[in-house]
């Protein structure tokens, strides 16, 4: 007989993220602030089961519906404190729908039968850099949505106080930024790691034009370019906002995609 937390499943905690998500949009139309409080309480309840079925299901954070599964966890997370700590911003129409589509994409991905696992030191090494980075990049992402909403809305000149809530274009950026010089590291310790799982494989120089690798690749280009681009030249604003975007487009097609070598397991 099954026990409770082996009956849940996925679409026990989308649904209640779901829900959150609706009731965010209904507070953005007409303002209530319990409809918030219902809103990060069953927020809070999906994140148990959320938990529950990684933990319960055994789902390899190595195979990428795991790994989409995990950072849209450690998304809802980031919701849940956020608006907790700063309860007027809109976060939840935010980071649910990013949130959501993660959960979506791992659904779609799954497989029952991964052949990846986290088998040796620099699997769990290279798995969890990346893991932690991606978590970065799609905090990027949300500040870069919220920075391009914001900038249209001064634009548009509203009334303050009038439509969502959201921090200043400063502290955006700064968020934004705080985001890449998180991640950027961490990136570029998984890629390391990734030659020295490739190395314990003996599979150095292999399968270099797989989909993951050379998006993985990609990423860190970007990345670079982000920093050149900040420090060097100083870009700021609008442009820095589209070239992380592009970043968690190569983010999410590094993680879609399975890893070539069988050995390391790696997200």
């Amino acid at each position: 007989m099954l026990t409770f937390p082996q009956k849940i499943t996925v679409m026990c905690f989308a649904a209640s993220y779901g829900v959150a998500f609706s009731l965010e949009l209904w507070h953005l139309l007409r303002p209530r602030p319990i409809l918030r409080y219902v809103a990060l309480g069953i927020s809070g309840a999906g994140l148990f089961a959320h938990i529950a079925y990684l933990t319960v299901q055994d789902l390899p954070l190595g195979s990428p519906s795991g790994a989409l599964l995990f950072v849209a966890f450690i998304l809802a997370v980031f919701y849940v404190g956020e608006a907790i700590h700063h309860g007027r911003i809109a976060w939840g129409l935010f980071v649910l729908p990013l949130v959501l589509g993660l959960i979506g994409l791992g659904v779609l991905v799954h497989n029952p039968n991964p052949a990846a696992s986290w088998q040796s030191y620099w699997g769990v090494t290279h798995g969890a850099l990346l893991l932690l980075a991606a978590v970065g990049v799609s905090i990027g992402f949300i500040a870069s949505v919220m920075y391009l909403v914001q900038l249209r809305r001064l634009q548009a000149k509203l009334p303050p106080g009038q439509g969502l809530s959201l921090f200043s274009l400063e502290r955006l950026e700064q968020m934004n930024r705080r985001a890449i010089l998180w991640a950027f590291p961490l990136l570029t310790a998984g890629l390391l790691s990734g030659f020295a799982l490739q190395i314990y494989n003996d599979v150095l120089l292999a399968d270099w034009f797989n989909p993951r690798i050379l998006s993985v690749i990609g990423l860190w280009l970007v990345f670079a370019i982000l920093l050149y681009l900040r420090y060097r030249v100083h870009v700021r604003g609008r442009q820095m906002a589209w070239w992380t975007m592009i970043a968690f487009v190569i983010l999410v097609i590094a993680l879609v995609f399975p890893h070539p070598f069988d050995g390391g397991a790696m997200p």
